[in-house]
């Protein structure tokens, strides 16, 4: 009787095992790529744990694009404090939530790099090389395909020249944090500013970015948008800032009624914890 009590098992085991793996695939092969994370919790995703406002909807995200993974963000627990890179707490920070994303352990991952950090990974995360590059200050253009195939920049002074490549590809994770650091240390806002093309606030999108260019200057990532029947439209804001820090959901201290989100309704200045912007200064990737 053992052998048949054994297939038995072994044939509701197969069964079950069938039924389960569609499940863990759909969990393994999502869009959501968070290559700095050892797991992932979709309950603590920005989209989980903050409402719209009320009478409002998030504005319509394609699967698996820059808006969806942005809104898909994990966030540290309720409560949690803004770090700064040498783990000292930020005193004093309007923050609503901390997204749960490494800022590294040198003063470096600062507003701008911020922003350029979030979509870098999410090109990397999507394998799309060919669309992480950034301009340095100095207007040089240093992409992660010519970093991964060994041409490198060389900064002397105010001058820089680039390495030849090489024949060996590394497209490993350990390379594109070193070559986002080359970014962290030689572009910003003054860089960002000029890279990116001008927006008009009505057509606010998630991905968009408030950035002043100067030094210092000042950039925050809209990273949800939700409208309501009227058309009228509210955006959420994230940084990180000066010394780097935790990058993290902002509040919104001048109308407390609303949480983390900010009426794209306002006359001509945006006023966050830390900045004033204007309407021009909204821009796009």
């Amino acid at each position: 009787m053992r052998p048949v009590i054994f297939k038995i098992f072994l044939g509701l085991a197969v069964i079950l095992c069938a039924i389960c793996v569609p499940a863990i695939a759909q969990v393994s092969s999502s869009t959501h790529a968070y290559s700095w994370l050892s797991s992932y919790d979709s309950n603590q995703s920005i989209e989980n744990r903050i409402a719209p406002p009320a009478g409002y909807e998030r504005t319509a995200c394609a699967s698996g694009s820059f808006c969806d993974w942005l809104r898909n963000l994990q966030l540290k627990q309720p409560g949690s404090p803004v770090l700064h890179y040498d783990g000292t707490i930020k005193h004093g920070a309007a923050s609503h939530a901390v997204i749960d994303i490494d800022t590294g352990k040198k003063d470096l991952q600062q507003c701008a790099d911020a922003v350029m950090r979030l979509k870098a990974e999410y090109h990397y995360g999507q394998q799309e090389f060919n669309r992480i590059h950034f301009n340095f200050t100095s207007g040089h253009k240093v992409s992660f395909n010519d970093w991964r195939r060994g041409k490198k920049p060389i900064v002397s002074g105010n001058k820089v020249k680039f390495s030849g490549a090489n024949s060996k590809t590394d497209n490993s994770y350990g390379n594109f944090k070193k070559y986002m650091t080359i970014i962290f240390s030689y572009a910003g806002t003054l860089s960002l500013s000029k890279e990116m093309k001008s927006v008009d606030i009505a057509d606010i999108r998630v991905g968009d970015v408030f950035v002043w260019g100067g030094s210092p200057g000042h950039a925050v990532l809209v990273i949800d948008v939700a409208k309501n029947d009227a058309g009228q439209k509210m955006f959420m804001l994230a940084q990180s800032y000066m010394p780097a820090q935790d990058m993290h959901i902002l509040t919104n201290p001048f109308h407390p009624g609303e949480g983390p989100w900010y009426s794209a309704e306002f006359e001509n200045e945006l006023f966050t914890p830390e900045w004033r912007f204007v309407k021009a200064d909204l821009k796009r990737f």
